[in-house]
Parts: C-alpha cells; sequence; structure tokens
C-alpha cells in the first residue's frame, strides 16, 4: 500500500478516535457526577471535532509550509494531497459524531 493512503487511513481513524475516545470519556465523567451522560457525550463530541480534525493532522504548520511550497514553488499536486489529508480528518472526526449521535437516539428508544 502506498504511504499516501496509508497516512489518508491513519488520518480518519485518528480523528474518529479522539471523538469517541473523548465522548466516552465525557459520559463516565458524566455519571460519575451524577448527570445524563448522553447529554455529555453529544456536548463534547459537537465541541471537539475541529480539535479531532487538528490532531489527525498532526504538525498544523507543516501543512502550511506544503500549501506555501504548492503555491510559490509551483507544486499543485502537494495542495491536493494536503486537501485530500484535510478532508479525510474531517470526515473521520464527522463519522464519530453521527456514531455518538446514533447512540444517544437508541437510548431515547
Amino acid at each position: 500500500m502506498s504511504a499516501f493512503f496509508t497516512s489518508i487511513i491513519r488520518n480518519f481513524f485518528v480523528a474518529f478516535g479522539v471523538v469517541i475516545g473523548a465522548s466516552v470519556f465525557a459520559g463516565i465523567s458524566a455519571i460519575l457526577t451524577n448527570k445524563p451522560p448522553l447529554e455529555a457525550m453529544m456536548d463534547i463530541a459537537g465541541s471537539i471535532k475541529i480539535w479531532a480534525m487538528a490532531i489527525a493532522l498532526g504538525d498544523t504548520f507543516s501543512s502550511f509550509k506544503v500549501i506555501e511550497k504548492g503555491l510559490f514553488q509551483g507544486e499543485f499536486l502537494s495542495i491536493i494531497k494536503q486537501g485530500v489529508h484535510v478532508v479525510t480528518a474531517l470526515l473521520g472526526a464527522n463519522a464519530a459524531y453521527g456514531y455518538i449521535r446514533l447512540i444517544q437516539r437508541l437510548g431515547a428508544l
């Protein structure tokens, strides 16, 4: 498998895992403090999506360096690759948020 494809898969699952992990631990803390766990999970899942994306992308300054390289040195393929990384991380965070919303809906049944 190519390094690009491997890094795309890693970005998706890192963003997914950050949102799921934070939500689960927010739910556990809500149980310990006698609060509704699903409400705490939804609150944290909605607010941590952008941070999950940033964590999945890793060093954001290298992202800016790639964009600068693409714009000023004419390497447009690097900009497209960086865009794919950003979109993949965003999809992973949104998929995890959707999963938490599904858990909340099933909990309401």
